[in-house]
């Protein structure tokens, strides 16, 4: 264990043997080293990269911002619906005809099945852009096979899921990013100056974080319909539960609208993760506390299943407010009372960070997107042995780069793993009308089997952890 993981009390206890994936042990698979290190595919020429999952967000983010990179080059898509799949492949070729020049620079493989995709030789990387219940079985598998994945946020649906997921990426020297855009300095280089003026005591000893995050309304149409000839429905599902197909259940049959299963809990979590993810992501960075979380927590939300009259299909949380507290005695708030963004207080001073342009949600604020109590805050220069944050240029840029040198990303597993585990724990409070006390190094709520018992769902066969190729009892 390096000195960065004792100070921050990561526990390395063998969690296979204890977790729902690895009761009676499991086995992994030798790691496999990625075909750029050697060959055609050194790190002098291109890295093959394939998407998996075609939507919202790799459309209009994963994929054009990978493809800027020159050293990499996107030759597969692969989606559950064949109709994105298709209007992915078109996607891609269309953008490397119109900046390359070339009618045919790369002739783009679809798959419907990321098995097929993940058992080709020449794809060095993948992207993983599919829903939140959807990363697991990818990433793992992607991992098994050798490559190196660039995944969208959330880490995990659930805690047990995300340490799993993080002690085997670790295991097998993946370089993987998560999608946290707000640690990277293009777009948004203020949250890391935030950070940085934080950590190093600007405002003087910090005591509060106040994150400020919506919730999502009710509503949505669960009529059943039939299930469209072009996806895979079934796969969609993946390890959850069956339920009948609607369409505002999965995603819009055409464009690429902000999706239904963003706010149905068998899916998502809601934007306690959906966004929260990024904002707690930030929260920790300034507080120091990447590798841990923290140790109290209670919260109280609006849900429309509240309401024994609703008959609507979203059910995610609405209005709400979680209080936590970490070991170190600082507190953090999280609620839509509070302005989009996140503000650290301090005993001398605060400063507020939040997105500027083209976020979603907008913060709307008008004053700009990093604020202080006074502004001899933000003018002050970080001393050359003061704390320096790590400088990402743009995440996928720094994936690619990590890739060659296979270093850690700005967004490695476990901090990715720690980011999300502090949003479900807030979700798991929202639930129970109680505070609980959480034990970040064990990963488990002290005395309450309650809590406990939603670190993990159910897995529905053939989309069980346990029957990933590679993976043996």
């Amino acid at each position: 264990m390096g000195e960065e993981d004792k100070n921050n009390g990561i526990s390395r206890r063998n969690y296979l043997k204890t977790s729902l994936f690895g009761t009676a042990g499991l086995f992994l698979a030798p790691s496999i080293v990625p075909s750029t290190v050697f060959g055609k595919n050194a790190p002098s020429n291109k890295i093959n990269v394939a998407q998996i999952g075609c939507g919202r967000i790799a459309r209009g983010h994963n994929l054009p911002r990978t493809m800027e990179n020159e050293d990499v080059r996107i030759v597969a898509v692969c989606d559950v619906d064949r109709k994105r799949m298709k209007e992915g492949k078109q996607l891609v070729e269309d953008w490397y005809r119109e900046n390359k020049g070339s009618e045919n620079y790369v002739d783009v493989k679809m798959y419907q099945n990321y098995r097929e995709l993940l058992a080709q030789s020449d794809i060095d990387a993948v992207i993983i852009s599919t829903p939140d219940h959807a990363h697991l079985l990818p990433c793992v598998e992607a991992a098994l096979a050798g490559k190196d994945i660039y995944m969208e946020k959330p880490f995990s649906l659930t805690i047990e899921e995300g340490r799993f997921m993080s002690d085997l990426l670790h295991r097998t020297g993946t370089v993987f990013q998560l999608g946290s855009q707000q640690r990277g300095d293009r777009p948004w280089p203020h949250f890391r100056r935030a950070c940085k003026l934080v950590r190093n005591g600007r405002i003087g000893q910090l005591h509060t974080v106040k994150v400020g995050l919506p919730g999502d309304p009710p509503g949505g149409d669960p009529t059943p319909m039939p299930v469209p000839e072009h996806l895979d429905y079934d796969g969609w599902l993946g390890t959850t539960s069956y339920q009948p197909y609607t369409e505002q259940r999965v995603h819009p049959l055409d464009g690429y609208s902000r999706p239904g299963w963003l706010r149905i809990e068998q899916f998502c979590a809601g934007m306690i993760t959906g966004w929260g993810t990024h904002h707690v992501d930030t929260a920790q960075w300034g507080m120091g506390t990447e590798y841990t979380g923290p140790i109290e927590i209670e919260g109280q939300a609006e849900f429309p299943t509240d309401d024994p009259d609703y008959d609507g299909l979203w059910n995610v949380h609405g209005d709400f407010l979680v209080e936590a507290k970490y070991a170190n005695e600082v507190k953090m708030l999280i609620s839509g009372e509070f302005p989009n963004g996140i503000r650290f207080e301090g005993d001398e001073g605060w400063i507020f960070v939040t997105r500027s342009g083209g976020s979603d949600p907008d913060s709307g604020d008008e004053e700009g997107p990093l604020q202080a109590s006074n502004r001899t805050i933000l003018n002050s220069e970080i001393g050359p042995d003061e704390i320096h944050l790590y400088r990402a240029e743009e995440q996928h840029a720094n994936w690619v780069r990590c890739i060659k040198s296979r270093d850690k990303t700005a967004a490695p597993p476990e901090i990715a793993h720690r980011s999300n585990t502090a949003c479900l724990v807030s979700h798991i409070a929202m639930k129970l009308p109680r505070k609980l006390y959480w034990d970040p190094v064990n990963e488990r709520f002290k005395n309450d089997d309650e809590a406990n018992s939603m670190l993990s769902r159910p897995q529905r066969y053939p989309y069980k952890i346990s029957q990933i190729p590679g993976l043996n009892r």
